[in-house]
């Protein structure tokens, strides 16, 4: 997709979601600390104060979705990033545990942002498009997390932790009055009629149960953020007990955020510069299976090697392969579902990921103690196991057919 070819809408929600990220990850990594130093909350306790969010998110991002397929994807996208706003000043004035929590969940209530955006690029991109639009949604959300670490470390180091929470707010009410000034709504007063009035509007576990295709998806979605959350959980650790055994804290802390740099920046080069190359001569569900034997490259690379040289293959494996499969799994799930609940199965594939990290990060610490390099076997393993499930998919993409219809017969 040629610059003069991408559609003014897109540039203004890639804005939106690059403002949104950079903000969320300004504040969001020194929130552990943070917890810890001020209202000295153990391990266990933070780890909740993690997952709570999640777990709100999980449980609102369908509803989220739905509501967005019937009154409209800004109006959705404006109170989604009010409620993130709200939190993240509630973080900075926190006097204790309990409104840290409320923050978080709050935040995951509402925040039906990425949601609510994806569902936007869907609407205003066609079919053979999705893949590689959504593919930007994503670079755009990497890109945020490549720099806001860095400036909420500096904010915090200078004027004070709390400080970051304040300015992450700040980039919110900013997201808020670009979405209300410069977005055009993509959905018509029409089709938000229709979508109210639709049967189909409402996504029925049993219509869910029925669809195949979907259940695939979801299944290899869920599988791929479990072993993305392993990492997450335990990465740092893992370096320091093998990548960089004897080395000092402050070499080891500069080899780990080398490590995750290699894998932002691969995520980016991955969706603005490979994804935009290899769709269109593949197609999406060649690529669920290339993706995930990328990402079962990485875990392995990681369970296997121990040099600090070898690692960011590693790193640029799975980066590569998350880059690849989210967002063509994100577009076929799209297709397998009528039009006027394309939101709502978004949302669904959303908590799919968020309930993956629920569970990863609960068990990533117990899976790590029997073992510092058993969370990258683990990892590997049940992502290798996914793959004939992407060759199923790969197979049924070869038969002509309309999208899977989500009302009953």
């Amino acid at each position: 997709m040629k610059l003069k070819q991408i559609d003014r809408r897109l540039v203004t929600i890639l804005l939106i979601v690059f403002v949104q990220m950079l903000g969320a990850s300004m504040a969001l990594p020194i929130l552990p600390l943070f917890a810890q130093r001020t209202f000295a909350l153990s391990p266990q306790t933070i780890a909740l104060l993690v997952s709570s969010f999640f777990a709100a998110q999980f449980l609102a991002g369908p509803s989220i979705g739905r509501l967005s397929d019937k009154y409209g994807r800004v109006p959705v996208l404006i109170v989604s990033q009010i409620g993130t706003a709200i939190s993240f000043v509630l973080l900075g004035a926190a006097q204790s545990a309990i409104m840290l929590f409320i923050a978080r969940i709050l935040d995951g209530i509402t925040g039906g942002n990425i949601i609510a955006a994806q569902a936007y690029v869907t609407d205003i991109t066609p079919r053979e498009k999705r893949t590689q639009s959504l593919g930007y949604i994503f670079a755009a959300f990497g890109l945020g997390f490549i720099f806001g670490p860095v400036m909420g470390g500096a904010l915090s180091a200078v004027f004070g932790p709390r400080v970051p929470f304040y300015v992450a707010a700040a980039a919110a009410m900013l997201v808020t009055l670009l979405t209300h000034f410069t977005l055009d709504e993509s959905l018509t007063a029409e089709q938000r009629l229709a979508n109210r009035k639709s049967r189909s509007s409402s996504l029925d576990p049993t219509i869910i149960v029925r669809n195949i295709p979907l259940l695939f998806i979801l299944l290899i979605a869920f599988v791929g953020q479990f072993g993305l959350g392993l990492l997450q959980s335990t990465f740092a650790l893992y370096a320091q007990a093998v990548l960089f055994v004897g080395e000092s804290r402050e070499y080891t802390d500069l080899g780990v955020g080398l490590l995750l740099a290699f894998v932002g920046l691969s995520q980016f080069f991955t969706q603005t510069f490979l994804l935009p190359r290899i769709l269109p001569r593949f197609g999406e569900a060649i690529l669920v299976i290339a993706g995930n034997a990328l990402r079962a490259l990485g875990s392995f690379i990681f369970a296997l090697v121990t040099s600090m040289w070898i690692a960011p293959l590693g790193s640029i494996a799975f980066a590569m392969g998350m880059g690849i499969v989210v967002p063509s799994l994100q577009s076929l799930s799209t297709n397998t579902v009528d039009d006027e609940v394309r939101g709502g199965v978004l949302g669904l594939f959303q908590s799919t990921i968020n309930l993956s990290t629920i569970f990863s990060t609960a068990v990533a610490g117990a899976i790590f103690n029997i073992g510092p390099t058993m969370p990258y076997w683990v990892g590997g393993v049940l992502t290798t196991a996914v793959i004939p499930l992407a060759v199923i998919l790969y197979r049924q993409s070869l038969k002509p057919k309309a999208a899977l219809s989500t009302t009953a017969d």
